[in-house]
């Protein structure tokens, strides 16, 4: 049965113990020859609205539930999950839970094969030739680099041949290279196959560059449905949801309306864009460039011809780290990237000592981590993990804090705790259980309960993974106040937008060690660096290259200095 739109009418949606529905009064129609963005800050609904689609709610995640969920001609309420997700394809966010077969193409033909569908091995394999692992069928799950592995979770949707796709989240946890592959599989699949595509994304960017409408969600309902060119332009609406614009259009409403808008009067939302409408730069002074360690004597770091990997079933062991070497020193503010798979978590959990290296040494403030124990080193160095739920155990964030000083007999535990508590400004969250706090405020949280103890160094796995605009800048401020509590900070990410306005050393990882390091605009200027970790840079620096900024802009804030007129601000 073909199906060419999915219809909302009048929906109201409160979760059991609720006082506030969660979806209120939200009406919306989106067509299957749309690519569809869903955007909206976080509680918005946009992730519920979009489990309505395929019958999540109410048939998995019960409530009171009102108004008309329509598939086809299908109502929702009238089917079952089962059923609808034949039509009505979802990638979560936390697309690992999706992954059920230890082997690739078992998975894939998992869901076709419940199904009772004869052809679900050739569905499996021609799901996974569209996403482009049709080399890859007989593959371990595990050996897969994560942006892989998120394409195994697509092609077993695909496998079932859905009038729609949604997809939750599609660029988070990937490296900027994979992130791209994977948005421009989706608009090749929509484009080839005339399935409809659904995304929730925080990434304007990336809406901008593949989509063709986007749907903003504001407190439980759909404010707009618009065309894409139109909705990233409501840059006041967006502002008010704690969402980034593209960096391209957030320069063109700084500038005089003659160079920051197209001849139709619309802000630009893409690279090519901008180019065409922004004036030619002029040269500005130059960035101070951060030393490469040379010659400094402050190391509180040193990794020295450390070799390390992990066990696999059929290759023997996976080399992720060969013959590495690294300085780290006081004062750091150190960027680790590079593609997903060469080594940025497991660096950061060799230098905590949760991992010996099979090879080679490493020494955390003058201690062999291979002769210290974890807990030893834990006082001075702190790891804030990539999923910062795990770090709550208590009922309340002070409790938090409170139980991981406790546990290492630190005096005045409750000065401590107030003094940390006010330094980083989290008393609205202070007595709420960590674990049901939004994924900023865990983040947050986090961080509090590891500096608590004012650590030398910090190191922090993709402190600002899936987060809206206002968590991120929560985020990044406490990154730089927690400098004055510590030595270092370390962190790993993909977010080249953090690195380029945070960092001051940039150490690029590759297939066989570092690629580079330098500071942010040593490294976003060398295309080879940049062609060879699969990063893609900010589209601030990409639109400074193009148009001859001298040195590239980093921000924002620095490509509107060079500007010919920075004066037109508006």
């Amino acid at each position: 049965m073909s199906v060419d739109k999915i219809s909302v009418e009048d929906l109201t949606f409160r979760y059991p113990g609720s006082e506030e529905p969660v979806l209120q009064n939200t009406s919306v129609e989106i067509g299957s020859n749309s690519f569809t963005a869903i955007i909206g800050g976080n509680g918005s609904g946009k992730t519920t609205l979009c489990k309505t689609f395929n019958g999540l709610v109410p048939h998995f995640f019960n409530g009171t539930f009102e108004g008309t969920v329509t598939v086809g001609d299908t109502e929702t309420t009238e089917s079952d999950v089962s059923t609808l997700s034949q039509t009505v394809g979802y990638v979560f966010q936390d697309f690992e839970n999706q992954l059920v077969q230890p082997v690739v193409i078992d998975d894939v033909a998992f869901a076709p094969k419940n199904h009772g569908l004869s052809d679900y091995e050739q569905r499996a394999r021609e799901a996974l030739e569209t996403v482009g692992l049709g080399d890859a069928t007989d593959r371990f799950i595990w050996e897969l680099s994560g942006g892989q592995q998120h394409l195994v979770a697509l092609a077993s949707v695909l496998a079932m041949d859905p009038e729609f796709i949604i997809v939750d989240e599609p660029a988070a946890q990937l490296d900027p290279h994979n992130a791209n592959k994977t948005y421009e599989q989706l608009r090749r699949i929509h484009q080839e196959t005339d399935i409809g595509v659904i995304v929730i994304e925080h990434h304007t960017e990336f809406i901008g560059s593949y989509c063709d409408r986007v749907i903003m969600v504001s407190d439980g309902a759909v404010a707009w449905n618009k065309p894409v060119s139109v909705g990233l332009n409501k840059i006041d609406d967006l502002l008010e949801e704690d969402i980034h614009p593209p960096q391209v259009t957030q320069i063109a409403r700084q500038l005089p309306e003659s160079h920051g808008t197209l001849p139709n009067g619309r802000y630009p939302i893409t690279v090519d864009e901008g180019v065409h409408v922004f004036p030619t730069a002029t040269d500005r002074s130059s960035h101070a460039v951060t030393p490469d360690g040379h010659g400094r004597t402050d190391q509180l770091i040193t990794i020295d011809g450390v070799s390390h990997g992990y066990p696999t079933l059929r290759e023997g062991r996976k080399i992720v780290l060969d013959d590495f070497s690294l300085n780290l020193y006081s004062g750091d503010r150190v960027a680790l990237v590079g593609a997903n798979g060469t080594g940025k978590s497991t660096l950061l959990r060799l230098m905590t000592g949760l991992e010996s290296p099979d090879e080679g040494t490493v020494t955390v403030l003058g201690q062999d981590t291979n002769e210290t124990l974890p807990e030893e080193l834990a006082d001075d160095t702190v790891y804030i993990h990539q999923n910062p739920e795990e770090m709550f155990v208590e009922e309340t964030v002070r409790e938090d804090i409170a139980y991981y000083l406790n546990s290492r007999d630190h005096p005045d535990v409750n000065d401590r705790v107030d003094n940390v508590i006010s330094f980083l400004d989290l008393e609205p969250i202070a007595d709420r259980d960590g674990r049901l706090l939004s994924l900023g405020q865990q983040r947050r949280a986090s961080l509090a309960i590891g500096i608590a103890t004012n650590p030398s160094i910090v190191l922090m796995d993709e402190p600002t993974g899936s987060l809206d605009l206002q968590s991120r800048r929560e985020v990044t401020r406490m990154l730089s106040q927690s400098e004055s509590r510590t030595d270092m900070v370390v962190i790993a990410t993909h977010d080249l937008q953090l690195v380029a306005a945070w960092a001051d050393r940039v150490i690029v990882l590759g297939p066989d060690g570092v690629l580079a390091d330098a500071a942010p605009e040593r490294i976003f200027e060398t295309p080879e660096i940049l062609r060879q970790a699969h990063l893609q840079p900010p589209q601030v620096v990409e639109i400074s290259d193009q148009l001859g900024v001298n040195p590239l802009a980093l921000t924002v804030d620095d490509f509107v200095g060079a500007m010919p007129t920075p004066e037109g601000n508006r």
